[in-house]
């Protein structure tokens, strides 16, 4: 009814592609009309040619650039609905390349097999690409095809098909239905493409009477050991600490030792071994096996660095001496230790020590030490170490370490141009280990301003670097920064502590971070707090001080907070805490009890100024003033009379006073009954009285025992300033005598005492009663009147029968 035809199903991508569709006239489709063919490309409609006869039975349709890789190509008769009369699948894409990269390798294990490998071309077909193996053995004249399934490029060759000594070529074709391509021919010997099994090292041992030698004795594997007296090439690796070194040897065989030489004296080597035949790969290596070669003598200098400290009190030296082998020492032997001494001969030892430093003490006179290296073979030439005081230079420095790469730091500091500085030396120690053998320090030059540290440093831990300028005579002060070859968020965070509140406000404070939980160092300490219903708030706090204040608080609100710990590596978060306000905290208790103790301080204060600045009238009323009889003197009671007479006596001293009081003092003796009674009837007020009359004579049985150096007290008798002038001339006593009055056993009375007023008045006067032994007998008896004497009324004793 209806064909399609094309110029190929299957063309190459982007290639123009033909079609031509035949309509017979026996087709029901088209019987009786005219027709009217189109072409569709999967859903896609492409236009056609026009028609090569005259009824319309033929189309055709060239397509200039077939893009697809598969697509139905259809021709269709239109009509309602379209009917699609025929069509053809095309297919595109590429002729295959040639297959790359083709090898071949025999296993010598059991079973033996020869096994090859490959990879297709670059350049994707598209289509279905098949490929095949060919081997041709050039002996037997056998030829091998082997077919592989689709998408594998491998294949194994069984032991019959080839000849372990034979040469043979190998070789691979791809095709699919554009083409055939096939690789490079491979040919090959299969015992030459062998890979071995590891080889094992039986024994290393030192060679005798040859120094920095070591002997090694191997085998081949057990299924292999067949193959002993083959040569084959080996290489020996030789490993100390973390330099490794390749020794390659050629052509030995199995059953042959092997001799490595030029190594380092009395130095632990491990040593592996692997093996090939000619040019096949190379076994994997042999498990690791040790030997010592022969020691000798160390070699070469050490690197040193002391610290010095001095004591001024007992002229002594403390010295830390650390070094390092340098890059020419060699020590030559297993058990090295290390001798530091005064004198190039080590008989006087500071200390001998396997560890890289060493600690002592030496007089202040002492210049150098020697330093050896010692070992069971010999000691070392002594490194000479000339002791450098501190100096108490600072050198600006400006030193930073940041991380170099994952095992290293890298430390700057400012390069100083000044001829004083020789060198510099960068000291680094763990600051979680205080152990003096994990110092290490490097010497650097006075025109290098870098370095990079590295050996051991592991990361999250802090590790203390020190820059030690250096001049022609001393070292100067270091200048130190902690670093961190990694940082991460510390392990803990730490508590929030309430330490007061007052106020509206509360304190917040913390502990300190343990440094082992650092991790990194501590760039900011944020505060987080907020009340039940409110915002968030955040307070920056100084990492150094560990405390933050919150403000802005209401009493009435129960509040939350946490605080958040940074580093350079992450942050972390404290626990919450909860805390409110109250209306009267400890401090505003203080403040109002302190307040109220100043106020009252103040008060007292000033009641007792105002008391100071009435003194004498406060003293008045509660300390009376009492006169002291001791220390007064006679005053002299004059009228007009007496100060014409005597106007000297009343310019040279000044007019009587009245005293109305004289006070008592304790009675040294026990009066009789009649004397208490006496003194219990006065009506006067003497209860003072004994403090001015003590020893007085009017006492009887009185014996003044200081007699002798207290004065008498002077009694003034005067009247007011106010009364006339007595008519009669006034008397009174005056004594100077420092001896006690009437100490003698005499009555109690009073005796008569010249009168010395006067010289035209010349008599005598009795002061208690009448004078019987100085008084003419025609003169009458004057009469006292105590009015006059206010001072003697409290001398006054109502004795009721002289009354």
């Amino acid at each position: 009814m209806c064909e399609v035809q094309t110029s190929s199903s299957v063309v190459p991508l982007g290639s123009p592609v033909t079609a031509t569709c035949f309509i017979r006239d026996d087709c029901p489709l088209v019987t009786g009309q005219a027709v009217h063919m189109e072409w569709h490309l999967d859903d896609r409609f492409i236009p056609s040619s026009p028609a090569a006869n005259e009824t319309g039975s033929i189309s055709k349709v060239v397509i200039p650039n077939f893009n697809r890789t598969r697509a139905f190509l259809t021709c269709c008769i239109q009509a309602s609905p379209l009917q699609v009369v025929g069509g053809v699948e095309i297919r595109a894409g590429y002729p295959p390349t040639a297959p790359q990269n083709l090898s071949c390798q025999t296993n010598l294990s059991t079973p033996n097999t020869l096994k090859c490998s490959w990879s297709p071309g670059q350049q994707e077909t598209h289509l279905l690409t098949k490929y095949t193996l060919h081997t041709e053995i050039r002996e037997s004249n056998k030829n091998h095809t082997y077919e592989l399934p689709t998408g594998v490029h491998s294949y194994t060759i069984p032991r019959f098909d080839f000849v372990l000594f034979s040469e043979m070529k190998v070789y691979i074709k791809a095709n699919n239905e554009l083409g055939e391509a096939t690789s490079v021919p491979l040919v090959l010997e299969p015992l030459s493409a062998a890979k071995f099994d590891p080889p094992k090292i039986l024994k290393v041992e030192a060679v005798p009477k040859r120094y920095g030698c070591l002997k090694l004795r191997w085998s081949l594997s057990q299924q292999q050991a067949w193959m002993c007296d083959y040569r084959l090439n080996v290489e020996v690796r030789l490993k100390l600490g973390e330099t490794i070194q390749l020794i390659p040897v050629k052509q030995v065989k199995s059953t042959r030792p092997l001799d490595q030489c030029r190594l380092l004296h009395g130095t632990r080597y491990f040593a592996q071994i692997r093996v090939r035949y000619r040019q096949s790969p190379w076994s994997e290596w042999s498990s690791s096996q040790s030997g010592v070669t022969l020691e000798s003598a160390p070699t070469g200098r050490l690197d040193s660095w002391m610290k010095v400290s001095g004591d001024h009190m007992h002229k002594q030296l403390h010295i830390q001496l650390f070094w390092k082998p340098s890059k020419q020492f060699r020590a030559n032997g297993q058990n090295v230790s290390y001798v530091v001494s005064v004198e190039k001969s080590p008989r006087e030892k500071l200390c001998c020590t396997t560890e890289n430093y060493c600690t002592f003490q030496l007089p202040s006179e002492v210049k150098k030490v020697y330093l050896r290296a010692v070992n069971a073979a010999g000691k070392s030439y002594p490194t000479e170490v000339q002791i450098s005081r501190p100096k108490a230079h600072v050198v600006n420095l400006n030193i930073t370490a940041i991380p170099h790469d994952d095992q290293s730091l890298l430390v700057k500091w400012k390069s100083i141009a000044t001829t004083g500085i020789t060198g510099y030396v960068v000291e680094w120690r763990p600051l979680l280990n205080s152990n003096l053998s994990l110092i290490r320090f490097e010497i650097a030059n006075r025109n290098q301003s870098s370095l990079v540290i590295s050996g051991s440093i592991e990361p999250y831990k802090p590790y203390g670097i020190s820059v030690y300028p250096r001049f022609k005579d001393g070292i100067g002060l270091p200048q130190t920064t902690n670093a961190y070859l990694r940082q991460k968020a510390p392990s803990i965070a730490p508590k929030i502590r309430i330490k007061k509140t007052w106020a509206s406000k509360a304190e917040l404070t913390w502990d300190e971070i343990p440094l082992a939980q650092r991790n990194g160092v501590i760039q900011s300490y944020r505060v987080f707090y907020w009340a039940e219903e409110g915002s968030i708030h955040v307070v920056n706090a100084n990492r150094e001080e560990r405390k933050v204040t919150v403000k802005g608080l209401n009493t009435a609100s129960l509040y939350e907070a946490f605080i958040m710990v940074s580093t350079v590596g992450g942050s972390l978060n404290g626990t919450t805490i909860h805390f409110e306000i109250e209306p009267f905290d400890s401090v505003t208790i203080a403040m109002i009890v302190i307040t109220c103790g100043v106020a009252l301080s103040l008060f007292i204060i000033f009641m007792v100024m105002t008391c100071f600045s009435n003194h004498k009238r406060l003293k008045g009323r509660f300390w009376p003033v009492v006169p002291d009889p001791a220390n007064s003197s006679i005053k002299r009671w004059t009228s007009d009379s007496t100060q014409d007479t005597h106007p000297s006596w009343d310019n040279e001293e000044p007019n009587p006073m009245y005293l109305s009081h004289l006070s008592f003092l304790d009675l040294p003796i026990k009066l009789s009954k009649e004397e208490d009674d006496l003194w219990l009837n006065s009506t006067e007020d003497t209860s003072d009285l004994g403090e001015s009359i003590c020893g007085s004579p009017f006492i009887p049985g009185y014996s003044g025992s200081n007699s002798g150096s207290v004065p008498y007290a002077t009694v003034i008798f005067s009247g007011p300033c106010s009364s006339p002038p007595p008519k009669e001339p006034h008397f009174y006593l005056r004594s100077e005598s420092t001896q006690p009055l009437l100490e003698t056993e005499e009555s109690f009375s009073p005796r008569c005492y010249q009168n010395m007023a006067s010289n035209e008045m010349q008599g005598e006067q009795c002061f208690f009663g009448p004078c019987h032994d100085c008084v003419p007998e025609e003169e009458a008896d004057p009469v006292i009147h105590w009015d006059d004497f206010p001072f003697l009324q409290a001398l006054v004793m109502n004795d009721t029968e002289n009354d």
